[in-house]
């Protein structure tokens, strides 16, 4: 399985949402490859992620992608990244 944090620059919040994914992924007992991209290379590599994990904001920009979207409001709230990834693996 393949994951893709997407932040605005590519830089902190994306390196956050996946330091906190690799938690909760843990937790779950989930093997996956996580990936940090820009919101311009986003799209691209949509193309071969099975999931991905961004904000509201930037899953509104990103647009009509193939890989499910699954956004996060508190990106430092491990509880919420847990409860998300849970619920979007099972539908998976």
């Amino acid at each position: 399985m393949k994951i893709l944090a997407v932040c605005g620059m590519g830089l902190g919040s994306g390196l956050l949402l996946r330091m906190q994914a690799e938690k909760a992924l843990r937790q779950l007992g989930i093997d996956a490859d996580l990936e940090v991209a820009d919101i311009g290379s986003a799209r691209a590599m949509a193309q071969t992620a099975d999931l991905i994990l961004t904000s509201n904001e930037l899953a509104e920009q990103l647009g009509k992608v193939k890989p499910r979207v699954v956004t996060i409001s508190n990106f430092v709230d491990l509880k919420e990244m847990v409860e998300k990834l849970r619920a979007a693996l099972v539908k998976t």
